[in-house]
Parts: structure tokens; C-alpha cells; sequence
């Protein structure tokens, strides 16, 4: 197949603004990056293409090597895993040669060793065709629903194949393997003697994570690189499939079918594109972005803000400040929807006066797995308290209760006060007395009514 060339309309890559990367830019056929803890999809270029995977198959031998086998195992390899075509890359194994699975392990990863491949297989399944049951069914668990295994290492096969999403699922998931992590992260290992062969030390042969080569300075090496396994042949190209971190920041990306120098700086593309969409931010800074705003009551008239708080957080512990890394999208996201994350609570009324830092309440940032954070919740202004307000009935309960003398002093009005009922009463009375004496006047004018009788 023809060495993959660049889109002659694709403009020029700019290695200082990554974050422009467009899919033109890559020799690659198809690519993805993942973001290894969520596992979600930062950048594509035909991932769901059907593709033939190469040696990236190894991913898959070595991490159901692992799960399936024990690493202290001797294995015992046969003439049928050293059987293999003369173009055929081998990590030197003999027929009838003993070594521990764990040594086997590293050699298919780093000298992508088919004969490797194979004699892990052999010692999980009995066969490589039984252990090929394994690796589908292993992959249907996993969602990888485009893929699918003929063989353990990759050699070509029409019906061995697989896509650039399915892959990064599959990468993904043998990261979560601690074993699998410390083996694909070695540019090196030592091989002790064994019944056929002397002591030896093997190298990866994944140039991009080696400082020099050849005794030169190697320039497509990329320094956040922590594994995983290349792969390559005339049908599928150049591939990778790899790891890498940087800040705090852990990328899975893979490459199908580019070149062969281009698959490493293809892969470089993607993973510095992958670092560019990502950022830190503590809870306390992703609070400032959407901060809580309270009313007060009792504040004074002239208030321009008319009562009006936002307040501002502090970590309780200075050195806890709990931090996210997201996307830039998702750190907005999150900004919006805060209150979601957090418990407030406030610790005083919300009324003046209040002082610019005063602790006003607390809140809780509640990470879905980790130990809750707390800050403090403070005025980032003074509201000044009304001084014309009217006495509250706490005010003059608690007034009263601070008066030394038991009975207030008597005023004017405070007499007046005590002699209203008394001078109420009087004025009934006279009232009374007036409309009675009226009433009686009256009915004392009235004429006599005398009888009168006729005989």
C-alpha cells in the first residue's frame, strides 16, 4: 500500500499552537486521543474506520498474559510459536526454551516478539486459536464491537482487525493494570540466562521513547511518552498505540496506518493537541469564576450595593485546596453548575453590619471519589447597618433586661401613659350622668293623661 502523504490543501502544522491541530495535518489514516481517567474522546480522525492493527495486538496477549497467568510461570516454548515468517521481528526465543512468563512479557512488548506472543497463548489458552476465543471475548466485554482477533501478535490476517476508538478502549483498559503499566513504561530489560541461552539485555524498539539512537540525538523522541506498543506491515502501515503524561494530565492516543517516521510525529500532534485542551484549577479558583452572591437585610440607606454581599472562599487548610483537571469546556461547565458540587452553609444572619472578611459560612466541595474539602466562606465588603431604624422586639427585650433600675422613670408622657384608663373611665361617666339627667327633663314636661268615661 502506498506511504501515506499529507492532504496537499492541509495548512501547516504549528507545533506552538497545538491546539489548532486539524485532522489534515496527520499522514495517519485514523487517530483518536483519550483522556486515560474518563475515558473520553478529546480528538478524532476516523475512528471507527476498520483497519488492521498490527503488532498493537500484543496489547491485548500480554494484558490477558497478566489477568490469565501467574509471572513466575515457566513457560515452555514450542516449535509451533517460533515458527514464523523470516521478515517476522522475535524477541530470540528457541524451541524448547524455559523462561518466566513475566520475562516473556517484556520481551513481546519490547522487542515485539511474535514468537513471544505466541508462547504466551500456548501457556494460557493450550493454543493460539483457543487463546484468539479469549482475546474476542475479552474485547466484547470490553464495547470493543469493531474489532477482531485471529492470531496473538498481529501478523496479517483479513479477519484480524480492529479501529482506532476500540483500541484506545483496550489501551485504556490494560493501563488500569498496574503489571501491564510498569512493563510498557520500560525502555529496557534484562533477560537472566536460561537452559538455551546466556544472560542478555533487550531494548524497546519504540524510538519514540528513547533519548538518542543510533548514538545520535533521537528527534522524535517525546519525553511525556510512557509506552505502549508499535506495530507495523504492509497492510496496515505504521501504527501506535500509545501513553503519555504530563501535569497531572494522563492521555491515551492511537495512530493507524501512517508512515514510517510520520507515526511518531503523528502521534506527537496528537498528544501535545490532547495536553493543550486540558487545565488545572483549584475549587477555590473555579469558585471566583461563578462566586455566590447574598442579600443582607438592615443595611444602611445610602448602601449603593443596597445590601448586596458576594462573598469569597479560603480553604480551611491551606495546603488542601482540592483541584480538578478537565477540558476547557468542562471546567465552564462545572463554574455553572457549582452547587452541585458543594454543600453552603451559613454560620451568622445574613444581616448588617457586616465587616469585608468576616466569616459569613462554610462550604463543602464533595469530589465524587476522595475526602471532602472545606473553605471558608467570607464578606468581601463592609455592609453598614442602618442607624435609623426603628427598635426591634429583641432590641427592646434586651434593653430592658440591661436596665439596672426596675422601673423606668417617670415622664410626662409615661404618666400620661398610666393616667389614660383612669381619665377614659371619668369621661364615660360623665357621659352617662349628662345623657341621664337629659332623659329625665325631658319625661318631666309631658302632660298628665287624664281618663274619660261617657254614660
Amino acid at each position: 500500500m502506498p506511504e501515506p502523504t499529507l492532504d496537499p490543501g492541509a495548512s501547516p502544522y504549528d507545533a506552538e499552537h497545538p491546539e489548532l491541530l486539524d485532522e489534515n495535518q496527520l499522514y495517519c489514516t485514523a487517530a483518536v486521543v483519550m483522556e486515560e481517567s474518563t475515558g473520553n474522546i478529546v480528538f478524532e480522525k476516523n475512528a471507527d474506520m476498520i483497519l488492521y492493527p498490527a503488532s498493537t495486538t500484543k496489547i491485548m496477549t500480554v494484558l490477558l498474559g497478566i489477568m490469565a497467568g501467574d509471572l513466575s510461570d515457566t513457560v515452555t516454548v514450542s516449535s509451533y510459536a517460533v515458527n514464523l515468517p523470516d521478515d517476522a521481528t522475535t524477541m530470540g526465543l528457541r524451541e524448547g526454551e524455559e523462561m518466566s512468563l513475566e520475562n516473556v512479557l517484556y520481551g513481546t512488548i519490547l522487542r515485539s516478539g511474535n514468537d513471544g506472543a505466541n508462547a504466551i497463548a500456548e501457556h494460557i489458552s493450550g493454543s493460539v486459536e483457543a487463546f484468539a476465543d479469549l482475546m474476542n471475548q475479552t474485547a466484547a466485554a470490553y464495547g470493543m464491537d469493531s474489532t477482531h482477533f485471529v492470531n496473538p501478535h498481529g501478523l496479517h490476517d483479513d479477519n484480524h482487525y480492529s479501529t482506532a476508538r476500540d483500541l484506545a478502549v483496550l489501551a485504556r483498559e490494560a493501563m488500569k493494570n498496574d503489571t501491564f503499566r510498569s512493563i510498557v513504561r520500560q525502555t529496557s530489560w534484562h533477560l537472566p540466562e536460561t537452559n538455551m541461552q546466556r544472560e542478555r539485555t533487550i531494548q524497546t524498539r519504540h524510538r519514540i521513547m528513547l533519548p538518542t539512537w543510533s548514538g545520535e540525538t533521537n528527534k522524535y523522541y517525546y519525553e511525556p511518552m510512557t509506552g505502549i506498543k508499535s506495530g507495523s506491515h504492509s497492510q496496515a502501515g505504521y501504527c501506535y498505540v500509545g501513553s503519555a503524561s504530563k501535569d497531572g494530565i494522563d492521555l491515551i492516543s492511537v495512530v493507524l496506518y501512517s508512515g514510517r517516521y510520520t507515526y511518531m510525529s503523528d502521534t506527537k500532534k496528537l498528544l501535545e493537541y490532547g495536553f493543550s485542551q486540558f487545565e488545572h484549577v483549584t475549587i477555590s479558583e473555579l469558585y471566583q469564576m461563578n462566586p455566590l452572591t447574598v442579600y443582607t437585610t438592615g443595611y444602611a440607606l445610602d448602601d449603593s450595593a443596597l445590601g448586596e454581599l458576594t462573598l469569597s472562599c479560603s480553604p480551611v487548610d491551606p495546603l488542601n485546596t482540592g483541584e480538578i483537571t478537565a477540558t476547557h469546556a468542562e471546567i465552564e461547565h462545572l463554574a455553572d453548575n457549582l452547587r452541585d458540587l458543594v454543600l453552603v452553609q451559613y454560620t451568622r444572619e445574613l444581616k448588617a453590619p457586616i465587616t469585608a472578611g468576616e466569616v459569613i459560612g462554610t462550604m463543602t466541595y464533595l469530589p465524587e471519589n476522595g475526602t471532602p474539602v472545606e473553605f471558608n466562606l467570607l464578606a468581601t465588603r463592609t455592609v453598614p447597618k442602618r442607624t435609623d431604624a426603628p427598635l426591634t422586639l429583641e432590641q427592646i427585650v434586651a434593653m430592658t433586661e440591661a436596665d439596672p433600675n426596675p422601673f423606668p422613670p417617670l415622664t410626662f408622657e409615661l404618666m400620661m401613659l398610666l393616667l389614660a384608663p383612669f381619665i377614659a373611665f371619668a369621661l364615660v361617666i360623665l357621659l352617662l350622668r349628662f345623657l341621664y339627667k337629659r332623659y329625665k327633663r325631658h319625661y318631666a314636661r309631658l302632660p298628665k293623661n287624664k281618663n274619660r268615661y261617657v254614660k
